[in-house]
């Protein structure tokens, strides 16, 4: 269960994420969603199942119910084995109600096109996915995704070039992995950061929920909010 103060009544994580103000004129909203271990350990045993919890999982469902698109990497893609976005029905009717499509559509972006058409990613043909890639990107991979996916060949696959094709979008989520976060967060786009801090200690060689280049300057983050899980952590940092 989740709270607002350890020991307290519980809170429905879907209602407060869909109160939470967001967006900006210029350019869509773009906010991580992440779970990492005390000790920053980010991904265990190649994805984040190991480290997540019940109260987690209701937080992610709670957070998928917001954003116009949610934007992923290939790399995570093939880690966590990404099912196609659904929602349940009280997800639905809250998007619903804040004017919003049913189900927010997923992007994927990848230079390489290293993804098999049979993943189970693109079972479902009423929402096909739509792969962000580039004009040097191979042909032939290009023409097999096509089949199952919308592939969209974009002059560049800089952050700032994937957030200016979801342009039309209030709230872009993105799911991960590390190396995107990493690039959203060096070029300066990110808004606002969705942290659930698991009670575990990991060590070995994670990486980071981020890594790539440096953002110079730091983005600076204000702390907007705690909730308490049974276990878990969860805080809301947001743009300075």
């Amino acid at each position: 269960m989740i709270r607002e103060e350890p020991g307290g009544d519980g809170i429905d994580p879907l209602e407060l994420q869909m109160s939470l103000r967001r967006g900006r004129s210029d350019r869509p909203w773009v906010m991580g969603n992440f779970v990492t271990t005390i000790d920053g350990a980010a991904i265990v045993d190649g994805g984040s199942t190991a480290i997540n919890d019940q109260d987690d999982k209701e937080m992610f469902g709670a957070i998928r119910a917001v954003p116009d698109f949610i934007l992923v990497g290939a790399e995570t893609v093939r880690a966590e084995n990404y099912r196609p976005i659904d929602l349940d029905e009280p997800r639905r009717a809250a998007r619903l109600a804040a004017g919003l499509g049913e189900v927010p559509h997923l992007v994927v972006a990848t230079r390489s096109l290293s993804l098999d058409p049979n993943m189970r990613v693109f079972g479902n043909p009423e929402r096909r996915v739509t792969i962000l890639t580039d004009e040097e990107a191979p042909a032939d991979r290009a023409a097999a995704l096509a089949e199952v996916a919308d592939v969209v060949r974009l002059k560049g696959t800089s952050p700032a070039d994937l957030i200016h094709y979801m342009r039309t979008a209030r709230v872009v989520l993105c799911e991960g992995g590390p190396s995107l976060m990493g690039q959203l967060i060096a070029a300066g786009l990110v808004d606002e950061m969705a942290l659930t801090i698991s009670p575990l200690l990991a060590a070995g060689g994670s990486v980071r929920l981020a890594h790539g280049p440096s953002a110079d300057p730091l983005l600076e983050m204000t702390l907007d909010r705690i909730l308490y899980g049974d276990r878990a952590l969860f805080l809301r940092y947001v743009r300075a």
